[in-house]
């Protein structure tokens, strides 16, 4: 698969989890203007509602990864703050 090709095994497990690797999500999320003024709880309740949307329009693929980097965000960003 073309959209693979160069990447370690650990960057494809992310591409297929998450639609980009890890290095990649976490730039676009810390360049987002939700999550500098609303911070990762906010960016992640934004993401799940993303998801929601595409349930509903069938959309299964895209909402199971955005699922998931929601919840990378909040284990990222967020489980160091709980302890």
């Amino acid at each position: 698969m073309k959209m693979f090709s160069g990447l370690t095994d650990a960057e494809k497990r992310q591409v297929s989890a998450f639609g980009c690797t890890t290095a990649q999500m976490r730039e676009a999320v810390e360049e987002s203007l939700t999550f500098r003024f609303s911070g990762p709880i906010m960016y992640a309740m934004s993401m799940m509602s993303d998801a929601q949307e595409e349930i509903a329009r069938g959309l299964d693929e895209d909402a199971r990864q955005t699922l998931n980097r929601a919840k990378w965000i909040v284990s990222t960003y967020l489980q160091k703050e709980a302890f």
